[in-house]
This record gives structure tokens, C-alpha cells and sequence, in this order.
């Protein structure tokens, strides 16, 4: 099976090697090394237990306990991978391939009415849950079984608490994977073509040259990975990627629509009678992934048989470069959940250009049976992109915003005629503070209201104190909110299911007290615990944990978490810090230096964690401030590294003042974004001991056309994207520097030679630094033995060259 290509035909074909080869004439190579192992401290919380999920049926009656499984083994790791069109799959289990798209490997029945729980019979030994979908039909849900053979679509019925298969050979490649009918009894699923016959074989003879050109239309583009190259890659994408739709019931008998082609999105009409497809068609693009290829949308009867061709939306490979562009014409269709049939679409009235002056942005258009997009009627005219629409019997939703300069806005409409009630909300899409939160839906994915007017938000409830998340009804029409819960002081308690029925379901943590949840009577404000989840981290469970408020120079607040040892107390000599964060940018001062975060939340250990070095006599600030703001005409990345200079400086001097660290034993670190910002700090200051970057990108020429929250391309802002390049300043970082990077890495813009090239970069004019390459290792790291060897090296580097440092 072909491995496909950049990341995964790396120079580094085998092991883990770290460093260049020997006979390249490195100063400080290694070759060939085995996984290594961090401290046991450290071992023994990667392999803690992790903390269960839950997720409640519909009607409140079950709630569902998965058994989140820790880090897969490097041979989990090693399976196949396909890149084409910028998607990762497994050739062999027809799936999506992804650090971060979990699975479960156990499930546990809580009877809510009861107080029981119980097993489930008939689950596979090593059993894979993904994609849970509940039924309208009460006790009944689906899920998706991805083994290391096939994925597989199954069915869990609490009515006689078994599960069984009633799918194999699912293509979970792209694209929605399945979904139930409307009255719950059948299961619409994309199964792989059963006449799809052997793979496609490369001819290693070529037959010409591969030509792209372009004649004069500008077409820039971000940098992507996995992108189709030639013919084969297209014969590959078609073959792994193309599906049949199958109904099936909830006995388990099958039958094939008819209905074939790469699905981007597949769903029921509200009354069961339609389907409606979007699918991925030609011309394909070298140029951008598979989600701005052309796709035709079309309806179907829900017995198969084609209606009508709609649209075909075009290729996207000449959108400006601007979070705003959207493509040019109809876009983003789908049903309205008020209705039994009817569809709805938006349009850019500037043809999709941010840049075209124009006093409306987007309009919003519907139409019914037989289908005929000429017939549509605009209902909505949008002062920024449309984004969402969220339908209700009495009332409907329109979210509006502007990528540029933040602006949000929520709008009522009366879906009886269409006609605007009232601006609901103007903001600042990064005014924490000012958020009302998401809209609570009910099951069938309209808006959860009272019947009197009101409907009901839950959100983050940033405040100065922290986050205090809440329930909120909200009277749309005469704009009375009354908060129904909200998160008591000391704790972190997130709403994770609420229909309106008296009662709020939480998730309760506190600094030393892991997530449980508890259900809680809105009227008497009675408490009752559901689950007894225990620490999964005792070692830690006495680890003081403060969070910070300090300011910058320019009177800027800033934040941070602030973790010390157990038996670390004022006087004591001051500590070996490790200070973890990531950069972000805001167009105002007052949203930059607003406070983030709760310090009740309990500590999740995962690879991105740098917590688990108070283990080791460290003072760890993870989550630390680095705001990068850009007010009015400026943008923020203008002035980065001045910025995340006065960040740094800001925090070192408040926790030197603390008493809690040593002044010169401060390492810094970051992943992805957060690396980057490393190497700035090490080229731009000589405020640390030490860094480590983790799978950063670090010379912006690399990625001309845009990256992170910069939307001007490298030639209208060449001198920001050069003094934002450490790579320019290699010759500066002199304090040591330990490069990680995984060799698989898809996300775009981090390709691995960006660490390659900065690591001959610095090596080139003697400075200290390590390149570690890991094998099998995505943009996210996911295995055990990758994860585990990382943070060996990080201790190792922190432990020589911050602990133990010798003073210049």
C-alpha cells in the first residue's frame, strides 16, 4: 500500500532519528535511537485513567458513559494512511485518520429515572465507538465501530439493553457518515461501492509532464498538505472517497438506494420525503482540499429516485485571501427544519469579494417542491457574512459576522412571514464578557422555547472572576433574560444537557475535584450526584494552583495559571519555571485584557500539557497571556514581536516578585503557534534559560499567501512576515532550542521542514539546538511511545539546560 507523501517520504525513513544523519557533519547528531521513557511520575499520568464522557438522550431518560481510551500504541500508530485532497484516511477500515477524532472503547447505561446502570450485551471485546446519534424513537441510538478491519454501523436498543451490527464495510472517509430517518425507525448510511473492485494501480512509467498553469486570473492559496498531484491521486480520491447510500432498518435489514458519489453532506427533509446531497464533482483542483471542489446538489425522493438537480456549486481556488471570501453564487444550502420540505441558500451580494465595497454582504433566499432554484424568494439580507440559521416554531435565528473587524450581530425573524422582529444582539465577536451564548436546541433541531416567547442559551460566562458558565431564557420578543443557573463561585459546573424540564444537568470540578455530574431542580435547587468519578491524577491532587492577573507596560491585564509544587510555600527558595502558552490576536485592548479561563477547572493532562513538570520540582504557568492586539487600521501581527516581548517581560517580573521563580532558570514552550512564538522569544530576548518548539512554523515565506489570523499575503506585508520569521534571525538564538516535530504532520502551514530548516539554520551559526522527528506522529501527537519519547526530551533539555542551567 502506497504511504502517501511529503510527510510520510520524509528523508527519515525508519526508527526515530533525531537530528540529522552522522555523515551529514552535524556537531550534536544522534541516529537511530529507541523510545525513551520521561521520569515515572510522568509515565504513570499519561497512563492514568481518563475521564469518562456522557451524552443524554433527548428526552433526558439515559445517559450514555464512554470509556475514553488513553493514547493508542505505535502500532495502532502505523496503520496505513492514504493523503489525497488534503484528507487522511485508512485504506483498510474506510476511515478518516485523525489525531484529535476520538474514540471510546466501552459504554455504561445510566437509567436517570432509576438510578441504575447497567452493561450493554453483545459489544465487541475491543469495541471502538465513534459517532454517536440518538433516535427519535426513545431507548434507541447508533454508533459507528472503527476496528482495525472495517468500520462498522451498530445499533444499541435500552429497551433490551443489547447492541448489535447491522452495517459493515461503512465509508467514514468524508463527510457526514450516517443519520436517522425522521420518525426513527431506519438509518440512512454511506457504504463503500460493492462493486468498486481492486485499488488503482500506479503505471510507473509516466506519460508526460504534469502542467499547471494560469493565465492571468489571480488564484492564490494558504499552504495545504495531501493535495492531489496527478491523475492517480485523482483515481485514488474517487475510489476511496466515492460511497453508496443504504437504508437501513432497525432489524438490520439493508437495501441500496442508488444513490453514488463523494458525499459532502447527505439529509433527510423534515418530513422524510427528501434527501438532499451535495457532492463533490469535477473539474478537482491541485490547488486546494476537496471542500472547495465543485458539488452538485441535488434532491431525491427517500426511496432513491432523483427529483431534481439544484446547483452546482464552482471550484474555490480564487477566493481572495480573506477569512470574509466566500465562493461566488448560492452557497451553504439545507433544509428549514420549520417546514416539511422546503429549502434555503445563501448568496454574496459582492460575489463573495470582502474587499467590493457594499452596504449588504449576504442574502438569504428559499424555496420549495418541485425544486427550481429560479423560483426562490429572498426572505433576509445580511449587513455581514450570513453564518447560521437556526429555525423554530415561532421564531428563527440569523448569526451574522465579520471576520475583520469582529463585528457579530443576532437577528430574530418570524419564520411565519419571514419579516425581521429585532436586532437581538451587536458585539464584538471577542467581548467574551458580552456573549450570550449558543441557542438550546430540542431533538429535532429547532430552537428549545417555553411556547411564551422565550428561548433558552447556555455559554462560557466569562467574567473578571473567571468563567461561570450559565443557562439563560431569554425573552427574544421584549428582551427579558433570566439567568436559570449559573456556576457557583469556587467551582467550574458546564451545563451539558437541559430540555427545559425543571431540571439542569452539570459537570462539577473544582481545582482538586475531578468532573461529576450532578443534577440539580431549578425550583427547590435540590442536588443530586449521577456519577462518582475519582482523580485520576492523586499524585498531583495537592499541587497549589493560582490564577494570575498581572499588567503590561501598557496597562494591558494578562493572565496566566500558575501551578507549584505541593510543599512549596512563601519564603522557600524560588523555582525552575516552565512557562507554556500560545499567541492570539484581538482588535482591542479591552477584549485582549479580558480574563480567560476559570481557576476552578481541573487539570486535564494531555500531550499538550505542561503541567505534569510540577512533578519535578518545576513552577509551571501554562495558558500564560500573549495577546497580539492591532487597533483600528493596525493589524496585530504589525508589532508581534514587540508584543509577545512585553508579554514575557510582564510575566517574569510579577512571578520573580512573587517569590516563586528563579529569574534565570525560566524555560518557555508552545505547540504549533505557541512554538513559533518560542523561537521569536529566543531570537528577539534573552528573558529564558531555554525553549522548546513543537511543530511550529518558523519562515513565513513558507506560507505567503496567509497564516493563523493574517490575511494579507506575503508581498503586502513583507516586512511583517520577515521580522515575524525567526528563521531570519537564526544567527540570534543562542539560548538552547529543542525542536519536535511529527513527521506526518498534515496541518497546513507546519510542514516539517519548517523545524528542519530552522534547526541547519541555527546549527549553521553554532547555536544549541535538537531536532527530534517522530515517526507516525501527526500535527497532534498520538501515540504513546511518540508522546511519552517527546516529553523524555523535554525534561532532559529543561532539566540541563533550565534546572541546572550554568550562568553565562
Amino acid at each position: 500500500m502506497r504511504i502517501r507523501k511529503k510527510a510520510n517520504q520524509n528523508f527519515l525513513k525508519a526508527g526515530l532519528l533525531v537530528a540529522f544523519l552522522a555523515s551529514s557533519g552535524l556537531t550534536y547528531a544522534q541516529q537511530g535511537i529507541n523510545y525513551q521513557l520521561p521520569p515515572q511520575s510522568i509515565v504513570d499520568l499519561i497512563d492514568a485513567p481518563q475521564i469518562p464522557v456522557e451524552v443524554f438522550s433527548p428526552d433526558g431518560k439515559y445517559m450514555l458513559v464512554l470509556d475514553v481510551p488513553g493514547f493508542e500504541t505505535i502500532v495502532q500508530a502505523s496503520q496505513p494512511v492514504v493523503g489525497v485532497a488534503g484528507l487522511r484516511i485508512n485504506p483498510v477500515n474506510n476511515t478518516t485518520v485523525s489525531a484529535t477524532l476520538g474514540t471510546y472503547k466501552g459504554v455504561k447505561v445510566r437509567d436517570l429515572s432509576k438510578g441504575t446502570e447497567y452493561t450493554l450485551s453483545g459489544l465487541p471485546q475491543d469495541v471502538q465507538i465513534s459517532d454517536v446519534k440518538w433516535s427519535s424513537k426513545p431507548g434507541l441510538f447508533a454508533f459507528l465501530n472503527k476496528s482495525l478491519q472495517d468500520t462498522e454501523l451498530w445499533i444499541g436498543d435500552l429497551n433490551n439493553k443489547s447492541v448489535r451490527k447491522v452495517l459493515s464495510k461503512v465509508n467514514d472517509t468524508y463527510g457526514g457518515t450516517f443519520q436517522w430517518n425522521t420518525d426513527g425507525t431506519a438509518i440512512l448510511a454511506k457504504q463503500v461501492i460493492s462493486s468498486r473492485g481492486n485499488v488503482p494501480v500506479e503505471n510507473p512509467v509516466p506519460t508526460g509532464p504534469i502542467v499547471q498553469e494560469n493565465l492571468g486570473g489571480i488564484t492564490p492559496s494558504r499552504t495545504y498538505q495531501y493535495l492531489l498531484e496527478n491523475a492517480y491521486d485523482e483515481s485514488l480520491m474517487e475510489y476511496y472517497l466515492s460511497a453508496e447510500l443504504v437504508q437501513v432498518d432497525i432489524q438490520g435489514s439493508s437495501k441500496p438506494l442508488g444513490i453514488q458519489g463523494i458525499f459532502k453532506s447527505v439529509s433527510f427533509s423534515p418530513d422524510g420525503k427528501y434527501i438532499l446531497t451535495e457532492k463533490v464533482v469535477k473539474p478537482y483542483s491541485y490547488l486546494v482540499p476537496i471542500y472547495l471542489f465543485p458539488s452538485e446538489v441535488s434532491v431525491y425522493a427517500s426511496a432513491g429516485t432523483k427529483v431534481k438537480d439544484i446547483y452546482t456549486i464552482p471550484l474555490g481556488d480564487k477566493l481572495p485571501i480573506s477569512f470574509d471570501a466566500v465562493i461566488e453564487g448560492p452557497r451553504d444550502f439545507e433544509w428549514r427544519k420549520d417546514k416539511d420540505a422546503t429549502l434555503v441558500y445563501v448568496e454574496a451580494i459582492d460575489k463573495g469579494n470582502p474587499n467590493t465595497s457594499s452596504e449588504i454582504r449576504d442574502e438569504v433566499f428559499e424555496f420549495e417542491a418541485p425544486f427550481d432554484l429560479s423560483t426562490a424568494k429572498k426572505i433576509y439580507s445580511g449587513t455581514y457574512r450570513v453564518r447560521n440559521i437556526q429555525w423554530g416554531e415561532d421564531a428563527a435565528i440569523i448569526s451574522e459576522n465579520w471576520r475583520k473587524d469582529r463585528s457579530s450581530k443576532l437577528t430574530l425573524l418570524n419564520p411565519k412571514n419571514n419579516q425581521v422582529v429585532k436586532v437581538l444582539s451587536t458585539r464584538k465577536s471577542e467581548d467574551t464578557y458580552t456573549d450570550p451564548g449558543y441557542f438550546i436546541r430540542n431533538p429535532k433541531g429547532m430552537l428549545l422555547t417555553d411556547g411564551k416567547g422565550s428561548l433558552f442559551t447556555q455559554g462560557l460566562g466569562a467574567s473578571p472572576e473567571g468563567d461561570r458558565p450559565f443557562v439563560m431564557k431569554w425573552n427574544v420578543v421584549n428582551g427579558k433574560q433570566d439567568t436559570l443557573y449559573k456556576s457557583k463561585r469556587g467551582f467550574y459546573e458546564e451545563p451539558v444537557f437541559f430540555n427545559n424540564s425543571g431540571v439542569v444537568y452539570v459537570s462539577r470540578e473544582s481545582a482538586k475535584e475531578a468532573p461529576n455530574v450532578y443534577s440539580i431542580n431549578l425550583k427547590n435547587k435540590k442536588e443530586e450526584k449521577i456519577t462518582n468519578f475519582v482523580d485520576p491524577y492523586p499524585s498531583i491532587a495537592n499541587v497549589q494552583k493560582t490564577l494570575l492577573s498581572y499588567p503590561r507596560k501598557d496597562g494591558l491585564n494578562l493572565s496566566g495559571v500558575l501551578y507549584v509544587p505541593a510543599d512549596f510555600k512563601k519564603g522557600d527558595a524560588p523555582l525552575p519555571v516552565l512557562v507554556w502558552a500560545y499567541p492570539r490576536e484581538f482588535k482591542t485592548k479591552e477584549a485582549a485584557g479580558q480574563v480567560k479561563g476559570s481557576p476552578n477547572r481541573f487539570p486535564r493532562l494531555a500531550f499538550r500539557s505542561p503541567v505534569f513538570w510540577v512533578t519535578q520540582g518545576y513552577a509551571v504557568i501554562d495558558q500564560a497571556d500573549m495577546p497580539i492586539v492591532g487597533e483600528g487600521t493596525s493589524e496585530p501581527n504589525d508589532t508581534f514581536v514587540e508584543q509577545i516581548k512585553d508579554n514575557a517581560s510582564a510575566l517574569i517580573d510579577y512571578v520573580v516578585d512573587m517569590g516563586v521563580a528563579d529569574r534565570n532558570r525560566i524555560g518557555v514552550g508552545g505547540h504549533s503557534y505557541g512554538a513559533f512564538m518560542t523561537a521569536n522569544l529566543l531570537a528577539h530576548t534573552d528573558l529564558f534559560a531555554a525553549g522548546i518548539a513543537r511543530s511550529g512554523a518558523y519562515n513565513r515565506t513558507l506560507t505567503p499567501f496567509g497564516f493563523q489570523g493574517e490575511a494579507r499575503t506575503y508581498w503586502q506585508a513583507k516586512d511583517t512576515y520577515d521580522a515575524m520569521s525567526p528563521f531570519t534571525y537564526a544567527p540570534q538564538i543562542k539560548r538552547p532550542l529543542l525542536l519536535t516535530h511529527g513527521m506526518d504532520d498534515e496541518n497546513s502551514g507546519t510542514f516539517p521542514i519548517q523545524s528542519e530548516r530552522l534547526y541547519a539554520a541555527i546549527k549553521g551559526h553554532g547555536g544549541i539546538v535538537r531536532l527530534v522527528m517522530l515517526p507516525k506522529e501527526f500535527h497532534g501527537y498520538r501515540s504513546r511511545e511518540g508522546v511519552l519519547h517527546t516529553f523524555w526530551e523535554q525534561h532532559q533539555w529543561l532539566e540541563k539546560y533550565v534546572k541546572n542551567r550554568k550562568q553565562d
